[in-house]
């Protein structure tokens, strides 16, 4: 076959080829992917204060409102992963853009509560395959070294898509009103789609990958090479203890970030008593700071790594460090000073998200076979949905119970961050690092140094 010719080239032409960088090109359209999925989902909680001066709904309907998206894109995530594991990303993943496409700008015709949960469950079930789909990206075009650093590219397109969400959002429906927001959006997810059927392909299949880069890909892979009896069981994997440390893991975190994704606007507008032209200006920021921050964080553990630190500590080090800090909403509700509160929330974002690239990074860590990456990122991101789904009406209540008080939700969010921390520092088993010691090994010692 072709692509084993290509991984097989020689020492002396290696050394006069530049290696190729299609893998950087591949992972900036993953990254766009997610940033059109979180600006989708995103549009709901920015426009929803619009929303209800059309349709009267309590706190509570608000919550469950919010809530509806993660229902259906619970549900679908482990389905998501099995099926990216069979059929690959190229296929699954412009057919889930497409067909949350549509739901989004359904949003526009919402006559009320029901149709948007209707709406929503539609976008929850496009949106499951999009986190399992960008892992396995990662885990087929990258080598380990890089994983961290490649996640964060892909990851920061949630902070993107959430900062893009409120200026847009809110432009959109102050001057042409809330249901050309969702029409709009909507379209964009058509135009990537086209992109991503021209431009993805395997490593093994891709014109423009040569064979330095694919020998690069493959250096440090060994204990991921594929084999015959590889695909994954079902049975395997629910037994499997590091399964459900990654589930619980993400569950508890995304318990405190999906604050940011879903009642964050009402937050500043109702409670904090910021005005719409305030929250326009200064909404994005933890947003807009997390993307950064999420690169770094990403930076950090492959720099770890590099410097032989062990697997375990290169990943552990910046998920701890940023789940501790990101606790620091807690404080929020008892800071007078609105400036102080969005130097609180902007410092969580960043330190939730600086956590994100490693955490990411866990499913190809801890695999048993590439056949398996797919799967695991299906069953953490399904512990991501948990805590997603579950937060907003949590929020909800508590708003409900005490008279529209944020200490129990921001309490709450500041617990869960330290839980997520204590399971991913001592429940998490990282393997340790390998190298090719087949055929290919000079040909990766070559192309990485090229």
């Amino acid at each position: 076959m072709t692509h084993d010719t290509r991984a097989t080239t020689s020492p002396t032409e290696g050394a006069r080829t530049r290696r190729s960088r299609m893998r950087w090109g591949i992972v900036a359209f993953s990254s766009l992917g997610l940033t059109i999925a979180y600006l989708d989902r995103a549009a709901l909680s920015v426009a929803l204060p619009f929303m209800t001066e059309e349709f009267t709904v309590s706190p509570a309907i608000q919550g469950v409102l919010l809530s509806s998206f993660f229902w259906t894109y619970a549900l679908f995530q482990i389905p998501s992963g099995w099926l990216l594991d069979k059929f690959g990303p190229r296929v699954i993943y412009p057919i889930a853009v497409g067909w949350w496409s549509i739901w989004t700008a359904l949003m526009a015709a919402a006559t009320g509560v029901t149709s948007v949960i209707v709406f929503r469950l539609g976008l929850g079930i496009g949106e499951a395959p999009v986190q399992p789909a960008n892992i396995k990206v990662v885990s087929r075009w990258f080598p380990r070294r890089e994983r961290a650093f490649a996640s964060s590219l892909f990851d920061m397109g949630q902070q993107i898509g959430q900062a893009l969400s409120i200026p847009l959002v809110t432009a959109i429906a102050v001057f042409a009103g809330w249901r050309w927001a969702f029409i709009l959006i909507g379209l964009v997810g058509f135009l990537w789609v086209i992109g991503w059927l021209a431009i993805y392909r395997e490593p093994t299949d891709h014109k423009r990958v040569n064979a330095e880069e694919l020998a690069y890909i493959r250096s440090d892979q060994a204990e991921m090479t594929k084999q015959p009896e590889s695909a994954p069981r079902w049975r395997d994997l629910l037994t499997n203890n590091q399964t459900w440390a990654l589930t619980l893991g993400y569950t508890f975190r995304s318990l405190a970030g999906a604050f940011f994704l879903t009642w964050y606007p009402s937050y500043l507008l109702n409670d904090r008593g910021f005005s719409e032209a305030e929250f326009g200006m200064v909404g994005a920021l933890p947003a807009l700071i997390a993307v950064g921050s999420t690169v770094l964080g990403g930076i950090i553990s492959d720099r770890l790594l590099a410097a032989n630190f062990s697997a375990n500590l290169a990943r552990k080090i910046p998920i701890l460090s940023g789940l501790i800090l990101s606790a620091c909403i807690g404080f929020s509700p008892f800071i007078e000073s609105n400036v102080w509160v969005m130097v609180i929330l902007v410092v969580s974002s960043a330190a939730h998200s600086f956590a994100g690239a490693a955490i990411l990074s866990l499913p190809a860590e801890v695999a048993t076979s590439p056949d398996q990456v797919g799967s695991l990122g299906g069953f953490q991101n399904f512990g991501s949905q948990l805590g997603n789904l579950t937060s907003p009406i949590a929020i909800g209540l508590f708003l409900t119970a005490f008279n529209g008080s944020y200490v129990g939700p921001m309490i709450f969010a500041a617990v869960s961050c330290l839980i997520s921390a204590a399971i991913y520092g001592l429940w998490v088993n990282i393997k340790p690092v390998q190298l090719y010691t087949d055929q290919t090994t000079d040909t990766a010692e070559n192309g990485a140094t090229s």
